[in-house]
């Protein structure tokens, strides 16, 4: 099999610089809304990201949150052209850089749980790999001339002290993370030996090639390792496809599909991420999954896409943002919570059949741990940041239609300004305005077909198109011109997905859909802005749906926050009846029943919301009726 040792494999697309893309419509009003919530300002009210973190000179917190907070707070500041949010970021950026010593290490030094410089002692390498990704991001959005330099030199400190200090404990299980860093300094120098530092790199690094490939967690697992850590596992993901881009393997792309595969069939979850209050913990409904897992799972589609250019991996990345990411946060974003259920009926301080403590499900500022008030940031800002991409050939390549304006150059160096419209994933077409600074540039658009989308169609200036999808992708060359109009009719039907015990969850388009639960809010911590939380129900909740359910989608306006039950733009009506013997277990609503009893109760109609709206909620259904069996619609 060819390798090559002094370049990269071709990936099939190419992220856009941060702040090429900025949002618009609803997207930029989520962004504004976390901007003006616990993203924009953190710093003023959690001490360990405030003024005495280690990553700003301080002597307190030196670890992962000061550059876990920068992560999401630097690409917000960029994509909404925000200056007060960029001198924030840019007081960490400046601190980092001068940081730097005559041996190329940088950051904290001395201070609580930084690297220590001898080299005869454990080198933690985890925290500076967040940094890294951070300093990068900056370097594409400023041109910022120090950069390149600055990482030259820092990597130059890893190549000499690797080998006798290798990765270990958080560093080897998210290597990949130090990789890409190490990739992007090579695609900008072309040095040779920031490739031979990747394998280097990518060699001490967890095999999650063959932990994807030949997958061996087939139930909850109930004590920790490495390797089935939640968090690890959405960073691991896109492990093989890094190595890809080293050795042009192809088990690297197969254990990738292999993996997703095998994590959705024994510990997926109807909001299209896999379980993980700690670790990997099956496919109950009421069993958590960490928001860290969230985030970093979407991050690591985008590097998906960008690798391999398939639609599967843009599929995952928008049902994950559109409906697990705001599930697990407050429609203000001044509160979140360390896990979410697909089926939550109840935050509160409570033991749960979880490895986390008591108040993982509350919302708040800090619950059971305080990585995710760190790290929650990143999701929107890089969904962002990722919508399109460049196809390395002058060519644009869609991979979700969240509304947007890209500018990048095109064909043969023509500027393009392109306006995507249309408030998608709560309406079904979608509207791309093409402007060149040139009469006419002949290049492609990539367009992403969704896997649901049965029947997409397009039209061009009001002329019908053909799609003809490779891959989840239709390509549409021509010779473009200023002013042309591509429109894209994405058709959703309502489906519902059969999952554990014959229970049903419901899908129209992206958005999986939710019995919103009346919320009743009860502070618990007050504190000067972000407080604590306790949600419990005020409405009935032991519904199941009828099998033979016909479900009508009605539209509303879209409101500034599309995430809110009670304002919901896109709604769906539905037939049900309550369960009676469906019965809460330790503290959470039990499995539901496969054989809901419902004698002599009311058919009731029930209004169900987006997924990510209602924090209250029921996501997964008993079955009411005979079951559509699948197998005998083939026979």
């Amino acid at each position: 099999m060819e390798t090559t040792r002094n370049k990269l494999a071709g990936a099939a697309f190419k992220a856009l610089p941060l702040g090429a893309i900025k949002p618009a419509g609803w997207l930029r009003n989520q962004l504004r809304i976390q901007a003006d919530g616990l993203t924009g300002h953190l710093e003023e009210h959690w001490g360990d990201v405030g003024p005495d973190n280690g990553w700003i000179g301080g002597k307190g917190e030196s670890w992962e949150r000061g550059p876990y907070y920068l992560d999401g707070l630097l690409p917000l500041a960029y994509v909404l052209e925000d200056e007060e949010l960029i001198a924030k970021a840019q007081r960490w950026i400046e601190w980092s850089l001068a940081s730097q010593q005559e041996n190329g290490n940088f950051g904290p030094q001395g201070t609580i749980q930084s690297v220590n410089t001898d080299i005869n002692k454990k080198h933690d390498w985890w925290h500076y790999m967040i940094m890294l990704k951070v300093i990068t991001q900056y370097a594409e959005a400023t041109g910022d001339a120090r950069v390149v330099p600055f990482l030259t030199k820092y990597f130059r400190y890893v190549q000499e002290h690797i080998e006798a200090n290798p990765l270990e404990g958080w560093a080897k299980a998210r290597g990949a993370e130090m990789v890409l860093c190490i990739q992007w300094l090579h695609k900008e120098t072309g040095e040779d030996f920031l490739l031979e530092l990747a394998r280097t790199v990518a060699e001490q690094t967890l095999d999650w090639t063959d932990i994807f490939h030949d997958f061996p967690y087939w139930r909850k697992v109930e004590e920790w390792d490495w390797s089935t850590h939640v968090v690890n596992v959405a960073m691991g993901i896109k492990t093989p496809a890094i190595r890809y881009e080293l050795s042009g393997q192809n088990v690297e792309h197969e254990a990738v599909h292999r993996g997703i595969d095998s994590l959705m069939t024994y510990h997926g979850q109807a909001h299209g991420m896999f379980s993980g209050d700690e670790w990997l913990s099956g496919t109950s409904p009421s069993q958590g999954v960490e928001l860290c897992a969230v985030v970093e799972y979407m991050y690591s589609m985008e590097h998906l896409t960008r690798v391999f250019g398939e639609g599967r991996f843009g599929d995952i990345m928008e049902k994950v943002a559109f409906n697990a990411l705001p599930a697990t946060i407050s429609k203000d974003w001044t509160s979140h919570q360390y896990d979410q259920q697909v089926n939550q009926i109840v935050c509160n301080v409570a033991p749960r059949a979880w490895s986390n403590s008591a108040d993982a499900n509350l919302f708040g500022l800090e619950p059971n741990f305080g990585c995710c008030t760190a790290n929650m940031h990143q999701g929107w800002p890089k969904l962002t940041s990722h919508l399109w991409m460049s196809d390395g050939s002058g060519g644009l390549a869609a991979v979700s239609y969240a509304p947007c304006v890209v500018r990048s150059a095109v064909g043969q160096g023509a500027a393009a300004r392109v306006t995507v419209s249309g408030e998608y994933p709560f309406r079904e077409s979608v509207t791309i305005a093409v402007e060149l600074d040139r009469p006419s540039e002949a290049f492609a658009i990539s367009l992403r077909i969704p896997a649901w989308c049965e029947a997409p169609s397009l039209t061009v200036n009001g002329t019908n198109a053909k799609l003809n999808a490779v891959n989840g992708y239709a390509k549409v060359e021509r010779e473009w011109k200023n002013g042309d109009t591509l429109t894209l009719h994405l058709p959703m039907t309502v489906k519902t997905v059969s999952r554990n015990l014959y229970a049903i969850s419901v899908e129209r388009g992206p958005l999986v859909y939710a019995l919103p639960v009346q919320e009743n809010w009860q502070l618990l911590t007050k504190r000067a802005k972000f407080h604590d939380w306790e949600v419990y129900p005020g409405s009935p909740w032991k519904y199941g749906l009828l099998a033979d359910n016909v479900y009508e989608a009605s539209e509303y306006d879209i409101p500034y926050q599309p995430f809110d039950a009670e304002h919901a733009p896109i709604r769906l009506k539905a037939t049900g009846q309550l369960v009676r013997e469906w019965k809460m277990e330790g503290n959470n609503a039990g499995t539901p029943p496969i054989y809901p009893k419902t004698e002599g109760q009311e058919m009731a109609e029930l209004t169900l919301v987006p997924y990510g709206s209602a924090k209250l909620r029921i996501g997964e259904f008993p079955l009411i009726g005979e079951r559509e069996k699948a197998w005998k619609k083939k026979v």
